[in-house]
């Protein structure tokens, strides 16, 4: 197996196998949280602020009542402003929950200032499971999910555990059911010249970051 450089940029994926594609992608996933995690509190703030205004631009953000959002870890851009707004207008904010069997799966439970909070197995905070606050992903208008990278035609790289996509798989691959919109957040140093679209990903509709939005469809 050949070396990959630490920053490939997955132009030319004909000479990779499968486990270089995997190093490759591995690599990259450090690279770039690695530098997302230098982001200062101020600038951190700041990213929020700006993506709660590109956000705004949006018709189908400013529509839609049902809203997945995601509490930020390890470095990602912040949604707390994104989440104070949607509550303050009186919309419906979800967020992701690991599923307690289907082990690569989430589920999307209604959230607000007074949801009981726990942690799950990564150390990352969700509402307490409650079957009654539960909402299905295909009755959702819009989901706002995190990103470790992202090119120019909206591929998206991960954290590598699959649960988006594997969530998301059947609601999206059964045309009679109605999708909601999948858009990608994540800061402008997150982006990167090509990444590879695998059989099993997700397609996303749009990325946002700080700076600029990105329609992918």
């Amino acid at each position: 197996m050949h070396p990959i450089p630490s920053h490939f940029d997955f132009a030319d994926l004909s000479n990779l196998s499968s486990d270089e594609l995997a190093l490759a992608k591995k690599s990259l996933r450090q690279s770039i949280r690695g530098t997302r995690r230098t982001l200062s509190q101020f600038q951190q703030l700041n990213a929020a602020n700006a993506l709660l205004k590109q956000l705004q631009r949006h018709h189908w953000f400013n529509r839609s009542c049902k809203v997945a959002v995601y509490l930020a870890n390890d470095g990602e851009l912040s949604c707390h402003l994104v989440i104070r707004h949607l509550l303050r207008r009186g919309k419906k904010v979800l967020l992701p929950v690991l599923h307690p069997i289907n082990r690569r799966q989430l589920l999307f439970v209604q959230y607000d200032a007074h949801t009981p909070m726990r942690f799950n197995r990564f150390g990352i905070q969700e509402p307490a499971l409650k079957r009654s606050r539960i909402v299905p992903p295909e009755s959702l208008d819009l989901i706002l999910m995190p990103l470790v990278g992202f090119d120019a035609k909206g591929n998206r790289l991960g954290m590598g555990g699959g649960f988006y996509d594997t969530t998301m798989e059947k609601v999206v691959s059964q045309g009679w059911r109605r999708s909601p919109l999948r858009i990608g957040l994540a800061h402008n140093c997150q982006q990167v010249p090509a990444l590879p679209k695998e059989p099993w990903d997700i397609p996303l509709n749009a990325v946002v970051t700080p700076n600029f939005s990105l329609t992918t469809s």
